[in-house]
Formats: structure tokens, sequence, C-alpha cells
């Protein structure tokens, strides 16, 4: 039984490393750098190791997805929670949100940009992503009224991705991107 729970131990260990080193290379030099042949070279693996744990690149990117829709969903709780109303709370999952797609590019291009078979709008959708989404749904539940709450939270959510991902294309002026993410608070943290 030690031996088992030792050989489990180190593949989750080996999971977790090739994940790591994934998501440092994307950030360091986006998802074209990284490759099964980098990956095991970063974390001194054979590819087949690679391939023992994940059945190619989209399988890695995924698995960076998901933890970092972990990372996301902590990053609005902790603005939710710091806030002191509802209004306030909105406006700081906005400015979360968008900070974390600022400061972490290649890790919100695999959770919302780049192809992967997560499962999102499912109820098969990995736990950090429903986190990451209930975030939202509860900072925005107060202003939903009689609208559908999932539906409320998904058109909300998508301007935002909308206004951050024009923004970090170079489709929307950089020094307007405060103002539009007021307006965009203002719109749906309205109370009736």
């Amino acid at each position: 039984m030690a031996i088992r729970e030792r050989r489990e131990r180190e593949r989750a260990e080996r999971e977790r490393a090739i994940v790591a080193a994934a998501r440092d290379l994307a950030e360091a030099e986006g998802w074209d750098a990284v490759t099964t042949r980098r990956l095991a070279a970063e974390i001194e693996y054979s590819q087949p190791v690679l391939y023992s744990h994940f059945k190619g690149k989209g399988a890695i990117m995924a698995a960076v997805a998901v933890e970092g829709c972990g990372d996301l969903a902590a990053e609005l709780a902790a603005a939710r929670a710091a806030a002191t109303d509802e209004r306030e709370a909105v406006a700081g999952i906005a400015t979360a949100y968008a900070d974390f797609a600022e400061r972490r590019p290649a890790l919100y291009d695999a959770i919302f940009n780049l192809p992967t078979e997560l499962p999102f709008a499912s109820q098969d959708v990995p736990v950090e992503l429903a986190r990451a989404f209930a975030e939202l749904a509860e900072t925005l539940r107060p202003f939903a009224g009689d609208d559908n709450l999932e539906t409320f939270t998904e058109t909300f959510w998508s301007g935002l991705h909308g206004l951050v991902s024009l923004m970090r294309n170079g489709r929307l002026r950089r020094e307007e991107h405060e103002r539009r993410l007021a307006l965009l608070v203002d719109r749906f943290a309205r109370l009736g």
C-alpha cells in the first residue's frame, strides 16, 4: 500500500510540475513556446512521461486553465469580500477580473481565448470554473431582479471579457479603460 501511495504522490507531483512549467513558459514566452519537447526539458523528464499524464498540449493547456480559474475565483472572492456594499462589490470584481487579465495574459488566454476541450456552461464544468462563475453570479445577484441570474451574469461577463480582450488587442483606447469598466458596472449594478 505504501509503495502505491508513494507512486500516486510522485505522479501528482510530476503533473503539478508539468502544469507549473507550462504556466511559467506561457507567461514568459507565449503559448507558441509551450511544446511537449520544451516542457520535458524544463521538468527534466522524457516526452513519454508527459504523455503518460496528458494527451498533448491541449490537455496541458486545459489543466493550466482549470488551475488559473481557481486563481481567478480566489481573486474575485477577495474583491467581493473587501467591498463595503453590493455596488462596490460589482466594481471590485470587474476591476479584479480586468487586473487578472492584464497581469496574467497567457493564463487568461488559456482560460478564455484559446480553444480547449473544457466543458464551459454545462453540468460537467470543472469545480474551479464553476467557482469563478459563482463569484460573479453571487456578486450580481442583488441586481438581477426578474432576470435569470445565470443569463444576467453571462451578459455581464461577456461585456467584461469583451472590454478586456479589445483593450488588450489594441482595439480600444487604454486611457479610457477605467471609464469603460465604470460604465459597465453602472449599467449592471442598478437595483430594480
